[in-house]
């Protein structure tokens, strides 16, 4: 961490304490004594521990939105795109366990405005998930009776439960797991 800017060894500080032991349980002392800097510092670029959870968060749903955006796009069938996706969504998650894990366990600690920004970022990378599913209903390539935003909705819920029990000492990789997530959901549209 010493090559790290201050941002960064704020963001990496806060993400292991909150995992460890909880939003609410860590001083922002603990945080700055963690990432070796001062109180100054951390205000500097972090107005609060709010803006940190938000950070934390905030910056994995940035990569995996625009990774998203690069497979939508991409040349390759609409059930390869989708796979890719819901397998890359997985595989994100679990590289960036901890910031995630964080962030599903602590967003009801947040201020209501950062609370709602982070919930419109969210939306914005499910309805583009959503299209995707739509798209392959449109092409007659995935059943139409379950409407896309419950299998959205009800896919995501999955996804959001990875904190309760995967652990990294377990039996399958993220790739594993990921392409077993993708798999059901191309399952469960396919006619």
């Amino acid at each position: 961490m010493s090559n790290a800017t201050v941002p960064e060894r704020l963001i990496s500080a806060a993400t292991e304490l909150f995992a460890a032991k909880g939003f609410d349980r860590v001083a922002v002392q603990e945080v700055v004594d963690r990432a070796g800097v001062t109180k100054g510092a951390m205000y500097h670029y972090f107005g609060s521990k709010d803006d940190l959870l938000h950070e934390i968060y905030g910056s994995v749903l940035r990569m995996q939105t625009a990774r998203l955006e690069e497979i939508a796009a991409g040349p390759e069938p609409i059930t390869h795109r989708l796979h890719a996706a819901a397998a890359d969504v997985i595989v994100t998650s679990i590289d960036n366990f901890d910031q995630a894990k964080v962030y599903f366990r602590s967003a009801d600690h947040l201020a209501e405005d950062k609370r709602l920004a982070m919930r419109a970022e969210r939306r914005t990378y499910h309805e583009r998930f959503r299209a995707l599913v739509e798209e392959g209903q449109a092409a007659g390539v995935f059943r139409t009776d379950i409407p896309a935003d419950l299998t959205v909705h009800y896919y995501f819920g999955s996804v959001h439960h990875l904190g309760t029990w995967y652990s990294p000492e377990g039996p399958l990789a993220a790739k594993d797991i990921g392409r077993h997530y993708a798999d059901l959901l191309l399952a469960s549209l396919r006619l």
